[in-house]
């Protein structure tokens, strides 16, 4: 307890040592609590993003099957007078398709090439093998320029599709019947590709009326064979549209007659290959 009466000199020095015994008691008390301080140079983790969405992935060029489905579905429309979906899907779709040719044998007779379709032919007195494509010249045809919404296209360059019963890009392995003495000719074309150029668009990459040529030599003395196999045409490019947005038009000038069907294209590569996928000649734009 505290006295109220008067120190002595002689009490000062302990009373001093009292008090600063409990300042330093406070003062411990106090750094105990205090928390410490964060250093300067922490680094802050940073706040963990999601990953950003892939973009979809484009879809795959389009294949001989394809066009060949595709034309099925838009004969069946046009036979039946159906009305198409609103959007062709096709519009804008990339594609590659191989066309097999040869598969009998050389042309009969060189220059019966006919436009439009691909075939071989022996040159310099059957040393050689010249593979040819003349595209067929389809600007003034009914399906395209006899139709009441006819396209303003300044050209129309033709390739048709042989076989379009067959999906694969392979000969047909089906032989001819061996007692068939009369002279059997190809099925009349029904499905047609037509690489179309607008009117004051690009020429870049048109033909007109030349062919796509390209000659085999022999390599060293040994004589050419005929491929068993044929050869390989190939075109690709990218689906275009009729005035009325659909990639297919299709014609017939009776019910009873099957449609021929032709797909708007602009094509951005023609080549030759052999059966193996060996390249032996390309055409591209510019």
């Amino acid at each position: 307890m505290f006295s109220l009466e008067p120190h002595s000199p002689q009490d000062r020095p302990a009373r001093i040592a009292i008090v600063s015994s409990a300042l330093a008691l406070v003062l411990a008390g106090c750094d105990a609590s205090a928390p410490e301080p964060t250093p300067a140079n922490v680094q802050l983790e940073a706040p963990v993003r999601p990953p950003a969405p892939l973009s979809p992935a484009p879809p795959p060029r389009l294949s001989r099957a394809d066009f060949i489905d595709a034309a099925r579905q838009a004969t069946s429309q046009y036979t039946a007078a159906e009305k198409p979906a609103a959007t062709d899907p096709l519009v804008g779709r990339t594609f590659s398709i191989k066309i097999a040719f040869g598969c009998s044998g050389p042309t009969p007779l060189a220059g019966e090439h006919v436009s439009g379709v691909a075939g071989w032919s022996w040159g310099d007195e059957g040393k050689t093998i010249v593979l040819n494509m003349t595209p067929g010249d389809w600007a003034g045809s009914a399906l395209i320029a006899g139709s009441a919404d006819a396209p303003d296209w300044e050209a129309v360059e033709g390739f048709w599709i042989p076989r379009p019963w067959m999906e694969s890009e392979r000969c047909p392995t089906v032989q001819g019947d061996p007692l068939q003495t009369a002279n059997i000719g190809a099925a009349p074309q029904t499905l047609g590709l037509a690489a179309i150029f607008e009117a004051g668009g690009s020429r870049i990459g048109r033909r007109n009326g030349r062919a796509y040529m390209f000659t085999i030599r022999p390599e060293g003395e040994a004589p050419l064979k005929p491929p068993p196999q044929g050869y390989r045409l190939i075109l690709a490019g990218r689906i275009a549209s009729y005035p009325n947005g659909r990639a297919i038009r299709c014609g017939a000038p009776g019910p009873d007659q099957r449609p021929v069907c032709v797909v708007a294209t602009k094509l951005d590569r023609v080549a030759f290959e052999e059966a193996d996928g060996t390249m032996l000649s390309e055409w591209r734009p510019g």
